[in-house]
């Protein structure tokens, strides 16, 4: 009996110190550990600076607040890792998968309470007329929000705002152009539809000059700056010019997210543009089969036959690109800065993907086209978002069809990312410790 009390005297002891530990452990700010392990496989592909991110929900109460560092194991050494939370409903932390991993490579990850690793990330600049993002310290990309007119004495109907020029290279290089004299509406990297029909009325929101229908900025939804990604999310409006009852009316809503990634200093980065797209009142927008229309693009003014080109997923090129299909598609040339390019890359989840091209054969200025509706009509009925992700790839130099594929495989088939939890109590510390 005596050696039974003492026992249950010294659980009751263990049990004590237990608990004070966990008090002082919550009280002065030691670590209680990791919160989550998270294994990052590769797949069959290899891996090369690629974005990968884990759901913070069951992980972390309060993300918006919360004060987490991702630490990678690494050789036996805890290595710190720059990381970012993506706010709102379903929040995300991201990281950069660094460096090569090779394919059916793993490696591994925790989740601890910390301040995260302070790192040159995108910066997001807004005044009156445009929004400027920079990686670290060089411009590339001004999304013009306020409407910008056209050069001189062209006809003032090609005035607009809502799209992004100048786009650049790493280096600095300009690669788009607006208000061409050819094409006065073609406005650098830009979204409308062309054949439409809204309300039993036609409805051209592509070329400016009918004065049937435009594409205006509403207002900024967020904008984001970090250590691994920046951007913005503009809110965009599809105006019929002239509807049935007489004056202005908006067919369309869309959210146009752009963000730019935050990769190891090389000669391109990341750039992805999603558009969700939803009727703005119980009529219809009947898009009509037709060869261009959608995400375009319209190249510097120095390329030209001799000096630039075009290479898709399915080795077509200028000549006999034009209305075929690719997942991804290089866009390049030389100009007296370098030689730089895009490539552009279709998410599988896209409509008609492998997406349908407009690549001009006849001209030798570049333009491109990511064209949804070119071989069938799409009618976008109220109640429902329609999505579009494209991802560009931007950079100075020259990029070979082996980059291009891994390019669009970690963009439509990404890492695959799994976490496993650590003891409740560990947990339960860290996320009460934003």
């Amino acid at each position: 009996m005596q050696i039974a009390c003492s026992l249950c005297a010294a659980v009751a002891a263990v049990a004590l110190l237990v608990t004070a530990v966990d008090q002082a452990l919550a009280e002065d700010g030691a670590s209680p550990g990791p919160a989550a392990k998270i294994a990052v496989e590769a797949g069959d592909s290899e891996r090369i600076d690629t974005p990968v991110s884990v759901s913070l929900e069951g992980i972390c109460d309060d993300a918006a607040n919360a004060k987490l560092r991702v630490v990678e194991i690494r050789d036996g050494k805890r290595v710190p890792v720059a990381s970012q939370i993506e706010a709102g409903r379903k929040p995300r932390l991201w990281w950069i998968l660094s460096g090569k991993t090779p394919a059916r490579g793993k490696r591994t990850y925790e989740l601890v309470a910390g301040e995260p690793v302070a790192a040159d990330g995108v910066t997001v600049d807004l005044d009156g007329k445009a929004l400027e993002i920079c990686l670290g310290k060089t411009k590339v990309l001004r999304y013009n929000h306020a409407p910008v007119p056209p050069p001189g004495s062209v006809d003032r109907k090609y005035t607009r705002g809502g799209f992004i020029h100048p786009l650049r290279s790493p280096g600095g290089i300009r690669l788009t152009q607006i208000h061409p004299r050819d094409h006065y509406h073609h406005l650098g990297l830009w979204h409308p539809w062309t054949r439409t029909r809204f309300e039993g009325r036609n409805v051209d929101f592509w070329n400016l000059r009918k004065a049937q229908g435009t594409v205006r900025f509403a207002k900024f939804a967020s904008k984001t700056a970090g250590p691994v990604f920046g951007g913005f999310r503009a809110i965009q409006e599809h105006v019929v010019l002239r509807s049935k009852g007489g004056g202005e009316k908006v067919a369309l809503n869309e959210k146009f997210d752009v963000r730019v990634w935050n990769l190891a200093p090389a000669r391109g980065y990341l750039l992805d543009c999603t558009t969700t797209q939803r009727c703005a009142s119980d009529s219809p927008l009947e898009l009509a089969a037709y060869r261009y229309g959608g995400f375009g693009f319209r190249g510097n003014e120095q390329w030209n036959y001799s000096n630039s080109n075009y290479l898709t997923s399915e080795g077509k090129k200028r000549r006999d690109g034009h209305g075929t299909r690719s997942r991804w598609c290089i866009v390049h040339g030389a100009t007296r800065e370098g030689p730089a390019g895009i490539v552009f890359m279709s998410h599988p989840a896209n409509r008609e993907h492998p997406e349908p091209m407009r690549i001009w054969n006849d001209k030798p200025d570049i333009f491109f086209n990511y064209c949804p509706v070119q071989k069938k009509p799409w009618t976008l009925e109220p109640g429902s978002d329609y999505v579009l992700r494209y991802r560009l790839y931007v950079y100075d130099g020259k990029a070979d069809a082996g980059t291009a594929r891994r390019l669009w495989r970690d963009f439509a088939h990404p890492p695959k990312v799994t976490v496993s939890r650590v003891s409740p109590r560990a947990a339960s510390l860290w996320r009460g410790r934003h």
